[in-house]
């Protein structure tokens, strides 16, 4: 199949191109905007049903995800993430991985790729997009997406703090360390929260916006009933 990075880097979309029957396509629940008819597309939850209590016990989140499989060359498929941003393509390597923010997932292509919900290297991530990371490791294709502008590191000697709000995602050879912005007083009165150190060489990718700085500056327009 042929892929397409299409309207971005504000308002990205994932154009597919099938070139023979049965070629398959794996993506979040709800990214579909469009294709042909002729294309079959069935729903299910990752691990099962079983798997994903399993995953609710342990502070996790299920994945339910459509797989789109072509009947015919030519047909197309059109996928595009919730927030408003860019849009990319990794492709990784037998045995290579990648860590992502859950909300961040949009679609992948490779029956061997392996997408771990349920990593518990990163457990200190919590809050914004995702609740957790995604372990994603190759061989295989993943699309991934950012809430504003997509900005690509590459960690410096010295090390890089990045607010865990605006973390998309990081490549291996890079370790971390979660904590408070400023201490406890910080973690409450300077509007960062969480952030996290990294070290090590690799590279990380932010996004420049975060779904709750934009609900905070929308809070105050909200009308507000009064009792009368």
């Amino acid at each position: 199949m042929q892929h397409q990075l299409i309207d971005t880097p504000d308002f990205g979309m994932l154009q597919i191109t099938f070139d023979q029957p049965n070629e398959k396509i794996v993506s979040e629940s709800g990214a579909m905007v469009a294709m042909d008819t002729a294309i079959k597309m069935e729903t299910s939850m990752r691990g099962g049903l079983l798997a994903a209590a399993k995953r609710k016990l342990m502070g996790g989140e299920s994945l339910f995800q459509n797989t789109f499989t072509s009947t015919a060359p030519g047909q197309r498929l059109f996928l595009a993430p919730g927030p408003e941003g860019d849009l990319r393509a990794m492709n990784l390597a037998a045995g290579q991985s990648f860590f992502l923010q859950s909300g961040a997932y949009v679609a992948h292509v490779g029956e061997e790729l392996n997408l771990d919900t349920k990593f518990g290297g990163v457990k200190g991530f919590f809050g914004g997009v995702g609740a957790f990371m995604l372990k994603v490791t190759g061989p295989g294709t993943v699309y991934y997406c950012s809430y504003g502008a997509l900005h690509e590191v590459d960690c410096p000697p010295e090390g890089y703090t990045i607010d865990n709000d605006h973390l998309v995602g990081f490549t291996e050879g890079l370790q971390f360390n979660v904590r408070s912005f400023g201490g406890t007083r910080g973690l409450f009165f300077s509007g960062e929260g969480l952030v996290c150190d990294f070290s090590g060489q690799g590279k990380i990718y932010l996004q420049t916006r975060n779904a709750g700085a934009l609900a905070a500056f929308l809070q105050p327009f909200r009308p507000v009933e009064t009792n009368n």
